[in-house]
């Protein structure tokens, strides 16, 4: 659908920023008052939101009728990008930091500029003529008409500047970051050089005008989705480091909760006093019960851990050719499955078993088996000492609980 109505070159990307919005929203309404980024940043949105729902044909034709003036919709769009131009810039003086008065007066400056850049649209605009109605073609249109000429210049040269700064700055500091922020960074770059590159469609097909040549079809049919792709960057920028980085959370839970379950089923029946969760309860308050029910489930198992029986399990992992961590945590999955059945059967508790004998949250390391700064001790063959810090983690026992053959040897033995 291309019609004034729908016109997709603007609808889409007025839908892309406000979703950017959204999903911003919660952490901007909590840190509007302290953090100035957050500020800049709403306000950069919340403006390319408003440059792209005013700028649709259908909406410029409803500002100009209802003010009873022919082309009003034109300063107040164009002052409307004026404005999120300058929030463009404050944002990367923001990010770049430094001495907090030096930034002050940076920002200063720069909405100074853009509030005169404002005034200078509405004062040319109210000396030009401009009786005709244009709601795809003003600038072309109107390219030779003394002021509005003027005008037209004012918003392309501010917007111009706007993106050239901003780009080169972000464009800096790709090699200072990684991960997410980097490929938002890289969107962002993206997203300004192509909004020179619609200025320069929309400057050349006004200097055709000057020059006595028609290619108003670049600004009229082109620049528009060239507008629709960079509002696409833009967007993306803005949402990728805080969408991806939290989706990488999710899926990095949802990956342990699941590794977790051959542990839990393993200590199904134990009493841990661990309370039932709502279904709707989150992924993150799930991973923290099930770590809770197993660290409980240890604790309760601890006098049946027989040290015997883990170092046998170690000797054999290690006679398999397992790697030392992966062997230590095979030798705690045995020492917990065996630990169960005794449990189960009513067997006593063995003498001098270990507290702590598996690592994981909430277990009671054994005192002194860390080494220095924390690091877990090692024996002579290089297995992590059971119970020291930074041990076998409870995700790689609870692998090994699954899929082991020594922890299943153990198991038809006992």
């Amino acid at each position: 659908m291309t019609s004034d109505k729908y016109y997709i070159p603007y609808l889409i990307p007025a839908a892309i920023l406000t979703l950017a919005l959204a999903i911003r929203l919660p952490v901007i309404m909590r840190f509007w008052r302290i953090d100035p980024n957050v500020r800049s940043l709403g306000g950069l949105l919340l403006l390319g939101s408003a440059v792209f729902y005013f700028g649709r044909p259908k909406t410029l034709a409803l500002l100009n009728s209802s003010t009873g003036v022919s082309n009003f919709a034109a300063p107040l769009v164009y002052s409307l990008l004026t404005m999120f131009c300058a929030s463009c810039l404050v944002m990367v003086i923001h990010w770049r930091g430094g001495d907090p008065r030096r930034v002050r007066r940076t920002i200063w400056t720069i909405w100074s500029v853009y509030a005169s850049v404002v005034a200078g649209l509405w004062v040319t605009f109210a000396f030009a003529d401009v009786p005709v109605e244009r709601l795809r073609d003003l600038d072309t249109y109107y390219a030779n008409t003394p002021w509005m000429r003027e005008h037209i210049l004012l918003y392309l040269g501010a917007h111009t500047a706007a993106c050239l700064v901003t780009a080169t700055v972000i464009r800096s500091w790709l090699r200072e970051v990684a991960g997410w922020l980097r490929a938002g960074l890289v969107f962002l770059v993206v997203g300004f050089v192509l909004n020179l590159a619609y200025d320069a469609v929309k400057l050349i097909a006004v200097v055709a005008r000057w020059t006595g040549h028609d290619l108003d079809w670049l600004s009229t049919y082109v620049a528009p989705p060239i507008a629709s792709v960079c509002a696409l960057f833009v967007a993306v920028g803005f949402i990728l480091p805080h969408a991806g980085q939290a989706a990488q959370v999710l899926w990095t839970d949802y990956r342990q909760y699941r590794s977790l379950a051959p542990f839990v089923r393993e200590l199904e029946g134990l009493d841990t006093g661990s309370l039932r969760l709502p279904r709707r309860t989150p992924l993150s308050r799930r991973l923290v019960q099930r770590r809770t029910l197993i660290s409980d489930g240890l604790l309760r198992l601890q006098p049946y851990m027989d040290p015997g029986v883990r170092g046998r399990a170690l000797a054999e992992a290690l006679a398999r050719d397992e790697a030392p961590d992966r062997a230590a945590a095979t030798a705690d999955a045995v020492a917990v499955a065996v630990a169960v059945r005794s449990l189960r059967r009513g067997v006593p508790a063995v003498a001098g078993a270990v507290a702590g004998a598996v690592a994981g949250p909430g277990a009671v390391a054994g005192a002194g088996a860390a080494g220095p700064g924390g690091v877990a001790a090692r024996g002579a063959d290089g297995v992590p000492v059971p119970g020291s810090a930074g041990g076998p983690d409870l995700v790689a026992v609870a692998r090994a609980l699954r899929r082991s053959p020594v922890v299943g040897s153990f198991r038809e033995r006992s």
